[in-house]
């Protein structure tokens, strides 16, 4: 599968595109708030311990504490000699006002603070640093036993000889012993200085930041499938050069600068991806559809034929649809970067064969997922679950925000119930009035005002008139009808202003 990746710099913004035999498949953003704190690791201050959730809030210098579960925090780091032999809770392993240091494991999302470990790590092209372990794993892609055995033939001497840890990446399959040594030794060096430069900083200091955006991802995405690197801007072109050169010159050759007159992501036809990207509805070549919601639980999915009427009968119309929504599903995962449970609501399939290959087309398209991505059998309602690792905020929260009109509910009230509402507070007014002499007296003081929207105006003038007048009639004082165009669908105001005022 040909893979392009496309880097767009400009003054205000940074794009990044992997493009797989022309269909987009990620997008990544860097505006004015940066990319990514995922990887930074931080000297933390535990400002609050919680029991009940065997967790802690530790205090990294970002705007909210962050996030550190007991079954993130690495033992042997932490361990005193009176350490009890059952399993330690949270505060056998905090206490308040304790410094660690903790990486981002999970950016801060919505109102949630960033998801923290003890256990670092530190990755390049190839490998991946653990200090606090000292042992050698492969990546379970890597899969072809030669490669296995050769791999940890070379990395076993060298954390027998540091006592550092590591993970053999995807990548390292088919890279020479030497090229390995390099790139651990060089993660030794900056693990070595992240310690030292821990010793002397204050709480809530940076001690390592992980590399930018376009780095990053070259790092991450860049592989023997990848044809060319195509990138805008000069300083982020020598940027990339560098770091290829001394991390992977392998792919050295794939780096081009792009001097199209023509923008790449308008050649790509990717601002129509993204736009598309940010709508609920996906539409299938069969005629099918997939409806995706994201709530701040979990992602659903719901499968539809729409338009797709089928050849056969009811049972092969749901297994064509389906087979077509398990291959579309992954790419718009990635695309869209929807991670936590995802819940696939596929149409119901009678035949246990057609559900066995729904499940492995789905599988076989989510294992190029770079993301860790699980995939359960399909419950006894038909719906089939998965988990994808979250780290960032999902492409949606990155460029909307919440509906001021819809409070991000998705809906609003309809132009008759606003009527409806209004009518019921003229109602309650009603009895503050008492007689016709303390109304004649009155009018002469003040008015009501009613504030809202052209529709609704429109509407209490229109197919609510004799009820509007009936209430007015019955209220007994002027009531001032105003129409405010930045006033949210939905809302009114009514209120009394006394002539006095003033």
């Amino acid at each position: 599968m040909a893979e392009e990746l496309l880097i767009q710099v400009s003054d205000f913004e940074s794009r990044v595109a992997l493009v797989k035999d022309g269909a987009v498949h990620e997008v990544h953003i860097a505006r004015s708030a940066g990319y990514s704190v995922s990887g930074n690791i931080y000297l933390g201050k535990v400002v609050r311990i919680i029991p009940g959730m065997q967790a802690a809030f530790v205090d990294i210098g970002l705007e909210r504490p962050g996030f550190l579960h007991a079954a993130d925090v690495y033992r042997s780091s932490l361990v005193t000699a009176n350490e009890p032999a059952a399993k330690p809770g949270i505060r056998d392993l905090l206490r308040d006002g304790q410094e660690l240091q903790v990486q981002v494991e999970r950016d801060p999302i919505g109102s949630k603070g960033a998801r923290l470990s003890t256990r670092l790590a530190l990755a390049s092209k190839y490998l991946v640093l653990t200090p606090r372990s000292a042992q050698v794993a492969l990546s379970q892609r890597i899969t072809e036993e030669e490669q296995r055995r050769r791999l940890f033939a070379q990395l076993r001497p060298l954390v027998e000889a540091e006592g550092l840890g590591v993970i053999a990446r995807t990548q390292s399959e088919e890279i020479d012993g030497s090229a390995l040594t390099e790139d651990y030794r060089r993660l030794v060096l900056q693990w070595q200085t992240i310690e030292q430069q821990a010793k002397s900083a204050a709480s809530g200091c940076l001690l390592y930041q992980e590399l930018p955006m376009q780095t990053r991802l070259v790092r991450d995405l860049v592989g023997p499938e990848t044809a060319v690197i195509d990138v805008n801007d000069a300083q982020v072109f020598h940027s990339l050069e560098d770091y290829l050169d001394k991390q992977a010159p392998n792919h050295k050759h794939k780096l081009r600068f792009y001097q199209g007159t023509r923008p790449m992501f308008e050649r790509h036809n990717i601002e129509d991806e993204v736009a598309g990207a940010l709508q609920p509805r996906v539409r299938l070549r069969s005629g099918g559809t997939l409806i995706i919601e994201q709530t701040e639980a979990m992602v659903s999915i719901d499968v539809n034929t729409a338009s797709f009427l089928g050849s056969k009968n009811l049972e092969e119309t749901a297994f064509q649809t389906n087979m077509e929504a398990a291959a579309a599903i992954p790419r718009q995962l990635r695309l869209r970067n929807l991670g936590g449970i995802v819940v696939v609501d596929f149409i119901d399939m009678a035949d246990p064969d057609h559900q066995a290959a729904v499940l492995e087309k789905l599988t076989e398209n989510l294992a190029g997922d770079p993301a860790k991505t699980r995939v359960l059998e399909f419950s006894p309602l038909g719906l089939v679950q998965i988990s994808r690792k979250r780290v960032r905020e999902s492409l949606a929260q990155q460029m909307c925000q919440g509906c001021p009109h819809c409070l991000g509910s998705g809906l609003i009230k309809t132009s008759e119930s606003v009527c409806m509402e209004i009518f019921r507070a003229l109602a309650a007014e009603m009895p503050a009035v008492t007689t016709k002499a303390t109304i004649k007296a009155d009018r002469k003081k003040g008015f009501y005002s009613l504030v809202t929207t052209a529709a609704v105006a429109d509407r209490l003038l229109g197919e609510e008139a004799e009820l509007y007048s009936l209430l007015t009639a019955k209220l007994g004082y002027e009531l001032r009808l105003q129409v405010d165009p930045e006033l949210p669908a939905g809302r009114f105001d009514l209120s009394y202003v006394s002539q006095n005022q003033g």
